[in-house]
This record gives structure tokens, C-alpha cells and sequence, in this order.
């Protein structure tokens, strides 16, 4: 059987298949080499940079209405206002918040309706303070137990809150933007109702001199 020489034809048609193959495979030879090169850079800037996840603060909550009423009702209706910071601890990477929600958590169940942080760019070791209202909006009906455990809360004089913030963040180097990322923070607060003495079986009270907001802390955050 005769062998085909790849480099000993000129016009033949075997000759041109041979080349092809050649071309072909030097082809997928760069195209290979380039792909592992951008690998190999991308993997060079991630460990050099290396963003770190944006931290938050919750630095106040103002409680101005908590009313649960079991077991006539268990509609629960407040008003509180948060003063949440958030700081980008990067020294080269910016943050891009495209959108963000903010609501209060008793137990694990949303007690208000999200309120929408504005759109904000963070530079690098930039902040920003964020104090949005939070309401109930007559739209937050607990579980029976769950109104008694909280109208049992407030009477004792403790109410322990989360304040959740539910968003997506883009990271930017330079030129280059990344795509989004899911943000997710919670921050624990702890409210005295009437200095520690509670409401003496009252379910109703209100002001900012009734609840009191204990001690500003971090939030724990996962991106």
C-alpha cells in the first residue's frame, strides 16, 4: 500500500488535505495556548486583587410604632427607620450596588416590606450610609404563635430584630466590570422596650424613647 507524503505534492489533492490538517491543527494549537493564557492572566489578577466582600454596619434603628395584638389579631403594624453604612474595604476594586432591598426580620419572617436603597457606585475604601424607613404597610399578617411570641418579646422588656439586606453588586477594575453577584447581609439588633421594664402585658407602644436600640454592630455578609 502506498503511503501519502504530505510534503511531496505540489497539486495534488492529498497534498491539499494534508496541509489542511496541518493548518488546522496549528490552529487549535494557538487558539489553545491563547485560552490558557487568559486563564493564566485572569488567575495572576484574582489573586492580586482579590476583592474582598463590601461590610456593613448597622449603626441605628429607630423603632417608631410595634403593635401585634394576639389574639384579636395578629396584622402587625410598625414603623422603623434604619441607618445602615456600608464600606468597601478594597484598594483597587470598586462596588457597584445596581439594587438592594432593606426589611426587618422577627424569627426569620419579614415583619416589613422591602424598602429600595438608591443606586450607588462605591470607590476604593469608600462608604456609604444608607437610612431608609420600614414599614409594615398593612400588608404583614404573623402566624398566631409568632404574634404571641413577639407581643411575649415586647413585654419582657427585649425584642431581638434582623435587618436584612437582600441586593446584587458588580465589581469594577479599572476598565473591566464584572457580573452580578448576590449580596446578602444580616444584622442582629437588639431593642429595650421601656428602659428594660417592658410593657407590663401591654401590646402597643411607641417613640423613640419607648424603644431603644442597643449597641450599633456588624453585619454578617455573604456575596
Amino acid at each position: 500500500m502506498a503511503m501519502k507524503d504530505c510534503g511531496g505534492h505540489k497539486g495534488g489533492g492529498s497534498g491539499c488535505e494534508c496541509h489542511k490538517r496541518k493548518l488546522y491543527r496549528k490552529c487549535c494549537g494557538f487558539l489553545l495556548a491563547v485560552i490558557l493564557l487568559a486563564l493564566f492572566v485572569i488567575l495572576v489578577v484574582y489573586l492580586v486583587l482579590r476583592p474582598h466582600k463590601p461590610q456593613f454596619y448597622l449603626q441605628d434603628l429607630a423603632v417608631l410604632c410595634l403593635n401585634v395584638t394576639p389574639p384579636a389579631s395578629a396584622y402587625l403594624f410598625t414603623t422603623m427607620q434604619a441607618t445602615v453604612a456600608a464600606r468597601n474595604p478594597n484598594d483597587r476594586v470598586g462596588v457597584y450596588y445596581d439594587s438592594a432591598d432593606v426589611y426587618a426580620q422577627y424569627k426569620g419572617v419579614a415583619i416589613t416590606v422591602p424598602t429600595r436603597l438608591p443606586v450607588a457606585y462605591q470607590g476604593h475604601r469608600d462608604q456609604s450610609v444608607w437610612s431608609p424607613y420600614l414599614r409594615s404597610m398593612d400588608n404583614v399578617m404573623l402566624s398566631p404563635d409568632l404574634a404571641v411570641a413577639l407581643a411575649q418579646d415586647e413585654t419582657a422588656g427585649y425584642v431581638l430584630i434582623d435587618i436584612r439586606v437582600d441586593g446584587w453588586v458588580r465589581w469594577k477594575v479599572g476598565t473591566w466590570i464584572s457580573g452580578h453577584y448576590h449580596l446578602r447581609a444580616n444584622c442582629p439588633a437588639l431593642i429595650r422596650v421601656n428602659e428594660g421594664k417592658g410593657s407590663y402585658g401591654a401590646t402597643t407602644g411607641g417613640g423613640t424613647d419607648y424603644f431603644r436600640f442597643q449597641q450599633a454592630a456588624a453585619c454578617n455578609v455573604d456575596v
